[in-house]
Formats: C-alpha cells, structure tokens, sequence
C-alpha cells in the first residue's frame, strides 16, 4: 500500500500557540473504501478491535455528521486519541468544536471533552500508542518506531496531534 502526503496551508497549533505545518497522509483506496468499512462496521456491532471506536465529529463548514475510525489508547487510566495520519480532518472538527466529540461503540456513545496534548508531553503517549498499533500505523511515523531516540521522535512529534479525553 502507499500513501499519499497532502501538504495543508501553514496553521496554528493550539497545543503550542506556534505555527506547525500541517501535515496529512491520504489514505489509499483500501484504506478508505475496506478498511475504514470494515473497521466502522465491526465498531458500530460493538466488537471493539484493540481499542477501536467511532468517532462522530461534526464538519466545520457544513455541520454535518461524520463517523471516523480511531484507536483509542488508555495509558494510567487517561483516554487519549492520536491522529497517525497528522492534520485529518477530524482533528481539525474537534479543534473546531472546542473538543466536543462522541466516541460510539456498539450503542453506546459517550459524549467526551478532547485537549490537545503539548507536543513537548506527546513523545510518550505517541511511543505507547506506536507500540500498540505499528502493524496499522508504523508507516505514517517516517520510519520512527517506539525504540527510536528522543530526538528522532521530537522531529516527527509536532506532525501527529495527540488528544487527551475526559
């Protein structure tokens, strides 16, 4: 499978109040028409996949519902949400509407409040999540993995927005 890279304009993180460049890795055809299918699906049955649940999180512009698969990881008893892929467009709805989400898993919904991690406390949560899911993730990390250095994981930290969930 390859992955495409979209380049977004220039944006402010609101974790650090500096621009980051956004980033944003496409998923390929598999990914969006199977994958995510399959993964929705199974989710929304209420079989949960290592974590999996649906996020429900709606559009900036057209304030419509949209239904998102995501990994849920759980470190110490705190619920966080990371986005592999970088700058995806949930993680810009949630930022949007202020952290305001739903996380679905069969009939349950639970409503939940997202704060963004800092970058400079994510390189932890970002290892554990990367130890966790690299059989399906590993490739959006450019070649980082859970034994990399610090400072490897400090480039490529600012580029996977990390979200705590209360």
């Amino acid at each position: 499978m390859t992955s495409q890279t979209k380049e977004a304009p220039m944006s402010t993180n609101p974790a650090t109040e500096q621009p980051a460049a956004a980033h944003y890795k496409r998923p390929d055809w598999f990914t969006r028409n199977v994958m995510n299918r399959l993964m929705n699906g199974l989710t929304r049955l209420g079989v949960s996949v290592r974590g999996s649940r649906v996020l429900e999180h709606r559009g900036r512009s057209t304030g419509k519902l949209h239904h998102t698969p995501v990994n849920l990881l759980t470190i110490e008893g705190t619920r966080y949400l990371v986005a592999p892929r970088g700058e995806t467009q949930w993680v810009r709805n949630v930022r949007h509407a202020g952290g305001h989400l739903v996380l679905i898993l069969g009939r349950r919904r639970q409503l939940c409040t997202a704060t963004e991690i800092p970058v400079s406390d994510s390189v932890p949560i970002l290892r554990d999540y990367l130890r966790r899911w690299k059989f399906e993730t590993g490739m959006f990390f450019d070649g980082v993995t859970p034994d990399s250095t610090d400072a490897e994981w400090a480039a490529v930290a600012s580029r996977h927005p990390v979200f705590a969930l209360s």
